[in-house]
Formats: C-alpha cells, structure tokens, sequence
C-alpha cells in the first residue's frame, strides 16, 4: 500500500473526492477542508493500492491537482485493515510485480544528479580499488562495489530511454561523463604520490593476480552486466531494494576505472586500455538490460504523461 496526499484547489475538490472514493484500489480518504496553505486548498489523503497507483495519480492529474496543487506519495510499511485487504484484492496483479512510473521517476531523477555526494561516493569507491589493486586484495574489491553509487545514474538513462524522458538522460550521462574521470584523476593522482613515496612496490603490485579478472574482457564481462542491470532495474522497479547489494557487488564498472588509473601511473598501458574497455562493457550492458525490464513492465495503457522535465535542485 501507499500513502497519497493531495492538495486541491477547493473547486476541485469534491471531483478528487469522487475520483478516490470510486476507485475500488483506494480506502481510508480523509478530507481536511482549508488545511493547506502554501499553496492554499484542502488536503486530501488516502491509501491506495500500490497496483492502482498510476491509475489512480493519473486521474488527479487529469484534474490539474498536480499544477495547482500537489500530489505526495508514501509507502506503507504495515497496514492493519480489512478494508485496506479488500482494496489490495480488488485490483488485478500483485504489488510486488506493480510499477509506480512516478515514483520510479522520482528515485532515478534524485540518484541521477551529478553533485558532491555522488562525486565523493564514485571517488572513494575509485580509491578503494586502488588500494585492492596495490595489495591483490578481493575483499577489498568488493567493498569498492558496495560503495560505489553508479547504477543511480545507470538506472536513470535506462527509464529516461524508455519514457524518452531526455533530460533525464542527459542528466545522467552528466553525471557518469563527469563522475568517472574526475575520479579517476583524483585515483591516478593517489596512486602516483603512493610510488612515489613508495608506499607500495610497483613489481609486487603487478606480481598479484586475486583481482585481475577485473581487466579481462570477454563474453563474460557482458553476461554479468545484463544480469546485474536486470537485477538492479527489478528491484527498483518492484521495491525490492536489497536486491540493489547484488547489483553493486556484481558489476565492475567501479573497479576497472580504478584498475585503468592505477595501471596507467604505472605505465602498463595496455592493463589501463582493457580495463577501460571493462568500464565500457558493463557501463552499456547494465544500460541495456534495464532498459529491457523496464520495455517489457511498461503499460503504456497505466502511464500518464510523464513528459515534463525534471525539477533542478
């Protein structure tokens, strides 16, 4: 179940009222009459099944509430309620198989922008390869996985490719074609103060082979990425976040752009160029395989008009 609030303009409100209470997927609507005063009208709420969301958020669109007004959505943890039960029933589907496009939009829009967190999260996690790199430690590698935060922006141009929701793209794309070789900059640079000051040896940290699966391009670099992009949009788009962890210790897009930085202070130019290549592979694999998911789940009969650009901030 989800949790709707919206605020109407008080002519409208009687029609939002009859657009909720008609729906069988809606229960427990409350009217606050002059309860919103920026902008000014009633505040209306509502849970609503989360398979009749988009139904339902489209029909107080058709009603301008969204210009006028506002439409805020929650998710429900825990709802103890027989009438709740039947309006989850009388809805064709399974909530956990339900797209919200809106809601969708919203998490791929915020996780997309190319700001400090993002650039902090990618540039660490960069970091963190290169020390995996210097001690041919795994577990290390896989803790640059965790950290990194690119399936955000990844995820964003999947449903901006399907939506043609541009500005989403190139919001994105922003954020990957800055990101990544900012990070990488700031990894090579850490990477030559470490031989410089010989914190680590060059021969020993090419001598190690725990971590190099990660510049060995093959069919298998690819086959990974479109599992873990399907993986990544599945869960995005079904609420199942925890599958994300898989995502993020899957992929190797993180660790071939810290590989390629290391490998290039070091001068082996051809460990940086396939490594690189690693980058490109799953970077388009993850891209494609959301896209897929999200081809297939899209009911276009269930979506609004979703095309007006995202709100900057």
């Amino acid at each position: 179940m989800l949790h709707l609030r919206a605020v109407s303009p008080v002519e409208r409100t009687d029609d939002v009222l009859d657009a909720l209470t008609r729906h069988p997927g809606v229960t427990h609507v409350v009217l606050l009459r002059g309860a919103a005063v920026q902008p000014a009208g009633d505040v209306v709420e509502a849970d609503v099944a989360r398979e009749a969301t988009d139904e339902v958020v489209a029909s107080l669109c058709s009603l301008g509430v969204d210009r006028d007004g506002g439409v805020t959505l929650e998710v429900i943890d825990t709802a103890l309620s027989d009438s709740a039960d039947r309006a989850e029933e009388s809805v064709p589907g399974d909530g956990a198989d339900a797209v919200v496009w809106e809601e969708l939009l919203s998490r791929t829009g915020e996780e997309s922008k190319l700001n400090a967190t993002f650039q902090a999260f990618l540039t660490i996690a960069c970091l963190l390869t290169a020390v995996a790199v210097v001690t041919d430690s795994p577990v290390t590698l896989v803790g640059a996985m965790v950290v990194g935060p690119e399936f955000g922006p990844l995820a964003a141009i999947a449903v901006g490719l399907v939506l043609r929701r541009w500005d989403l793209v190139r919001r994105a794309g922003l954020a990957l074609a800055v990101g990544f070789p900012l990070a990488m900059l700031v990894t090579a640079f850490a990477a030559w103060l470490g031989s410089f000051t010989e914190l680590f040896d060059r021969d020993l940290a090419l001598a190690g082979d725990q971590v190099d699966f990660v510049f060995e391009v093959g069919p298998f670099s690819l086959i990974v990425a479109l599992l873990a992009g399907a993986a990544g949009m599945l869960s995005m788009t079904s609420a199942k976040s925890a599958a994300l962890v898989g995502v993020f210790i899957s992929v190797t897009t993180v660790p071939a752009a810290g590989f390629a930085a290391v490998a290039a202070v070091l001068g082996e130019w051809d460990i940086c160029v396939r490594s690189v290549a690693q980058l490109a592979v799953n970077l388009v694999g993850v891209i494609v395989a959301a896209a897929l998911v999200l081809t297939v789940r899209h009911r276009r009969g269930h979506v609004r008009d979703l095309g007006r650009p995202l709100a900057r901030g």
